[in-house]
């Protein structure tokens, strides 16, 4: 099996998929972890890594790479990324996006990292654009298209378990013997 949950900061992606794999016991691989790994390495914030990959493109080609690899390679994994969905393609059995309101998405990354939520607004707001236009110019992804999601699910409408457990629930009613068909992944420029 594989699963991709996306979405953008503060949607709740990381707390629905790790409940996710652990529901269906599958190996939960995070963009975002890799993604603040490498920045920590580097002694930069997400954001600084961020503006960073707006200048050296290998950044997010070499993530986006890693993540595409193990969802074609790999059984049984759960894939979180803002791409995830985008990046395993039609290999995925079932493609989550999660989101809510700005202002909620910003109070919940200001809760999770001490800042101000004014400061968690601007910061995101400017992160979801910035990745936004380096989607399209790589790989011709509109992140704003989220036609090839079987769910797509505003987790500012219920709790955290309680997302959890429509996702589940999508999961286990899931029967790909009456599946008339998912939305194919056309389009897409894999241009690592």
């Amino acid at each position: 099996m594989l699963l991709t949950v996306s979405g953008p900061p503060g949607s709740g992606k990381s707390t629905t998929a790790a409940a996710l794999a652990d529901a269906f016991d599958l190996e939960h691989i995070s963009g975002g972890d890799i993604f603040r790994e490498l920045a920590a390495e580097r002694d930069m914030t997400a954001v600084e890594f961020n503006k960073l990959a707006e200048e050296d493109d290998q950044i997010d080609r070499d993530l986006d790479r890693r993540l595409r690899t193990i969802a074609l390679e790999r059984d049984d994994v759960l894939l979180e990324s803002r791409l995830a969905g985008w990046l395993a393609g039609d290999a995925a059995d079932l493609r989550f996006w999660l989101d809510a309101p700005v202002d909620v998405r910003a109070a919940r990354i200001a809760d999770r990292e001490d800042k101000p939520a004014d400061v968690a607004r601007e910061e995101t707001t400017t992160r979801e654009a910035s990745e936004a236009l380096r989607y399209e110019e790589y790989y011709d992804i509109d992140i704003t298209d989220l036609s090839i999601y079987d769910i797509a699910l505003n987790t500012a409408r219920w709790g955290p378990e309680e997302v959890t457990a429509i996702c589940t629930t999508a999961v286990e009613s899931f029967d790909s013997a009456a599946d008339e068909g998912k939305y194919p992944v056309e389009g897409v420029r894999y241009d690592f």
